[in-house]
């Protein structure tokens, strides 16, 4: 679930799960003393995990279940619960049962470090899947590396993950500079190259979200009319408002949160600027609270990524679903995205362990590294050389209607024919 300052954003359907903010603001709260924690852990394996090719196969796992991020924490423990009695149902890993060990973290940088020196080395367990947040994902991943464990994950995707070096650490999930890639593929390939105008909070997820969509673009000859970024502490958005609109720029694409890109769409309609595509990283994606700030007659043809729902058609989302609400109740509505992200990471190490038939984690590394694809709840997974998901294919969800409908990627679940053109302010096809 969307977290930011310690408040859970709304779950489906009013939102649309958007996992970005709390990765992002996890990102810049490392401080400097994690290098004084790190100097505590000692010793290293050859290849990490356990010798033993008999008995269950163990998976540590540090979750929050107390703290800023409890709510999310209890996700991803319930994420991992079900791909854990899933895989147990078909044959576990390499035909031996699965067994996890879950450590719980307080949502504390300091404990998840504690956690995973214990899960590896007092507990010896075989792999290591990693917590909820770039915050924790952040240092769980080095001690994981110092050990020789690769650290499989999918809620730990802000840059400062990936900057490490370590090449020890996936993320099976769209990672920060991935989050738009499906709309910008989308756009190169059915319009032509033009001007765009670009603006985004000084966020450490959310402008790496807009960067990449902007990179893929210019790599595909489309220009920039306007590139502003604004500090988090703004809050007159009139001024970048009004760049934009004097750039004419047809396509707008925002790094936003939601109080500034219900700002920003305010001073867009104050302007009479009404661009062709308009798409933001986060706010139209949270149901009423967006429909009050912007006016339900101006929603029609707005756009946001989104890594998950739960009428997707990849892998095994089905069965997921089903399982999941077998064991905790509730309705696919509520499921968030944290379940998505954690049986992804499951699903990958199970299709990678049982390809290479072994339990060493210098192979299982290798193999990750080799390029090779795995399919997951979330779509297709293949790994840059940094430990990001180069394959990752984010939704695209656009206001239709009055109702916010899947229509991006084409060929997965029941999109929507997507509005090619957003019609003027206060006006419907």
């Amino acid at each position: 679930m969307l977290k930011r300052s310690g408040v859970t954003a709304s779950r489906w359907p009013s939102a649309l799960n958007a996992r970005s903010l709390p990765k992002a603001r996890a990102a810049g709260w490392l401080g400097a003393g994690l290098a004084v924690m790190l100097l505590a852990a000692c010793g290293a394996s050859s290849s990490g995990g356990s010798g033993s090719s008999s008995g269950p196969i163990t998976i540590g796992i540090s979750v929050s279940l107390s703290g800023d991020f409890s709510g999310d924490g209890l996700a991803t423990k319930q994420g991992y619960e079900t791909w854990a009695a899933f895989q147990n149902k078909h044959g576990g890993i390499l035909g031996r049962k699965i067994k996890l060990e879950f450590l719980s973290d307080g949502s504390s940088p300091t404990q998840v470090v504690t956690n995973y020196q214990k899960l590896i080395t007092l507990n010896h367990v075989t792999f290591v899947a990693g917590p909820y947040s770039t915050l924790l994902t952040k240092p769980a991943s080095v001690i994981a590396h110092r050990y020789n464990y690769v650290m499989l994950e999918g809620i730990g995707g802000g840059p400062s993950v990936f900057q490490q070096g370590l090449h020890s650490v996936y993320d099976v999930s769209a990672s920060a500079k991935y989050q738009m890639i499906t709309f910008a593929k989308w756009l190169a390939a059915t319009q032509k190259a033009q001007p765009v105008a670009y603006a985004s909070m000084t966020d450490p997820f959310l402008q790496p979200e807009l960067d990449g969509a902007r990179s893929y673009l210019t790599a595909h000859g489309f220009t920039s009319a306007v590139y502003k970024i604004y500090p988090v502490e703004t809050t007159d958005f009139t001024p970048i408002a009004s760049a934009i609109a004097a750039s004419k720029a047809k396509v707008v694409v925002l790094g936003s949160m939601p109080p500034d890109g219900y700002a920003l769409i305010q001073d867009f309609i104050q302007d009479h600027y009404s661009p062709k595509l308009l798409i933001e990283a986060s706010g139209p994606d949270q149901g009423a609270a967006f429909v009050k700030a912007v006016g339900a007659k101006n929603t029609q043809g707005i756009m946001v990524p989104n890594t998950w729902y739960p009428g997707s058609t990849f892998y095994q989302n089905k069965q997921m679903v089903a399982l999941y609400l077998n064991m905790f109740h509730g309705t696919a509505a509520n499921i968030s995205a944290d379940v998505a992200e954690a049986f992804s990471t499951g699903q990958v190490l199970t299709q990678a362990v049982d390809h290479i038939k072994s339990t060493s984690n210098t192979k299982l590394n290798a193999y990750l590294q080799s390029g090779a694809q795995f399919q997951s709840v979330q779509g297709p997974v293949q790994f840059a050389s940094d430990g990001e998901n180069k394959a990752a294919t984010p939704y695209v969800f656009q206001w239709q209607n009055g109702q916010l409908v899947d229509v991006l990627p084409l060929g997965v679940g029941q999109t929507k024919p997507i509005l090619a053109a957003k019609p003027p302010w206060g006006k419907t096809p």
